[in-house]
């Protein structure tokens, strides 16, 4: 029943907001479950629901400013996936603690950061994020950060982070499954995972016209930052 909780809560985010899928759920299930089932069970979770979210944000999708990102990923992510199988489990959980700490004190600060006019800059943004997908699924923040440099629109923004993360989340699922990585626990948490999924979706959905989005992006990072210093001190 946590594992469900967990799952529609980081759906619902993920919805609303056009992130924070890995982020919510990864320091939640982490602890309930180990990183071994955890990263494999959020990547499965993970392309899923971005299948539907970039099928409804299509129309906002431009290749151009993504494909060098997606590139640059595809290479990072098994670098992550192998550091997850031989790394020390502590050591492993305290980095994803860092990196989501690290994410919402830079998003609730609202640095100014420069604007990027080079788009070769996507290849070591986009590497950089797929490390960090490939180990803990929170491939995000590089390309949020990414994204605000390079000065994207609302709608493109959204649009473009879907395509980014769907095609990353088929890689990390590769690289999990060349490592032998989907056992028969983690494909057991996805069948009781999926009706969350569902609702997540439906939910976010429905209450995207009715929710401030700048009130509830606040609520989440003030949540994040919550679940990264727990990940870190407790």
């Amino acid at each position: 029943m946590l594992v469900f909780i967990i799952v529609f809560l980081a759906i619902f985010t993920q919805t609303l907001a056009g992130f924070g899928l890995a982020l919510v759920s990864m320091p939640l299930l982490v602890p309930l479950l180990g990183i071994q089932v955890a990263a494999p069970l959020v990547a499965l979770v993970a392309v899923t629901a971005e299948s539907v979210l970039l099928f409804r944000y299509r129309a906002h999708l431009t290749i151009a400013p993504v494909w060098r990102l997606v590139l640059a990923s595809i290479f990072g992510v098994p670098l992550g996936v192998i550091g997850l199988s031989h790394l020390d489990e502590d050591l492993v959980v305290m980095a994803l603690g860092i990196v989501v700490t690290g994410y919402a004190l830079y998003a609730l600060l609202e640095f100014h950061l420069p604007a990027v006019e080079m788009p070769r800059w996507a290849y070591g943004f986009g590497f950089f994020a797929g490390v960090l997908g490939g180990a803990y699924n929170t491939a995000g923040p590089p390309v949020v950060i990414y994204g605000a440099c390079r000065r994207w629109e609302p709608g493109t923004f959204k649009g473009n982070l879907q395509g980014f993360f769907l095609v990353n989340s088929i890689a990390i699922i590769v690289s999990h499954g060349v490592n032998q990585n989907f056992t028969p626990e983690v494909w057991g948490y996805f069948l009781v995972v999926l009706p969350a999924i569902a609702l997540g979706l439906l939910g976010g959905f429905y209450l995207e016209r009715h929710i401030s989005a700048v009130r509830f992006r606040q609520g989440v990072l003030g949540l994040l930052l919550i679940l990264g210093l727990q990940l870190l001190f407790l």
